[in-house]
């Protein structure tokens, strides 16, 4: 029996670890730009040694990719509430994730075209999107074919994109309230 609990308490341990280089790694990455960010910094901030961070995740590479796996099934469970058929309640929704998760996504967006892992968080992040527009908007998409259909999920996609937001929201300083209200203007607009 104490041989199962010192290995429960071993597997407890590595766990917790691993959690702490993770949290601290996100803080550090919320605020920095990549390349500042070192496994010194991460390390410290978890209080671990960087070998212990390089066995556990191998690099900086390998501590996003593995956040990446943590926020997309979080973000995917809150983008999936969205009803469907429903804007007002689609688009609530969307402003929602935008306000909890938008700086972050536009900082790391900005950030993209010269750090590969980032890349693919923004990759995967837009097919999330295009899926998700797909599925709240079916309605009126099954209602089209063909190039309609395709020109249709492309002004959806574009007006419900975090872009969007962030120029009505920060650029623009609309209110949370103001800026869903303008997107479902827009997305009535395309709609009607």
């Amino acid at each position: 029996m104490k041989r199962r609990y010192t290995m429960s308490a071993r597997a407890d341990a590595v766990q917790q670890t691993g959690e702490r280089i993770l949290a601290a790694a996100f803080d550090r990455f919320t605020v920095a730009l990549f390349d500042e960010v070192t496994l010194e910094q991460i390390a410290a901030d978890a209080g671990v040694t960087v070998q212990t961070v390089i066995r556990r995740f191998g690099s900086k590479e390998g501590i996003v990719a593995a956040l990446t796996q943590i926020r997309e099934a979080e973000v995917t469970a809150q983008r999936g509430d969205a009803p469907v058929g429903d804007l007002e309640g689609a688009l609530a929704n969307l402003v929602e994730h935008y306000e909890a998760e938008g700086d972050l996504m536009m900082h790391l967006l900005r950030q993209e075209h010269r750090v590969p892992a980032f890349a693919a968080v923004a990759a995967r992040g837009r097919q999330i999107h295009a899926q998700w527009c797909a599925r709240v908007f079916a309605p009126w998409l099954d209602a089209r074919s063909g190039v309609d259909r395709r020109r249709l999920g492309a002004q959806l996609v574009a007006t419900c994109d975090l872009y969007t937001w962030h120029l009505l929201r920060r650029q623009e300083g609309l209110s949370r309230r103001q800026t869903k209200t303008a997107l479902l203007e827009l997305v009535e607009g395309i709609l009607s």
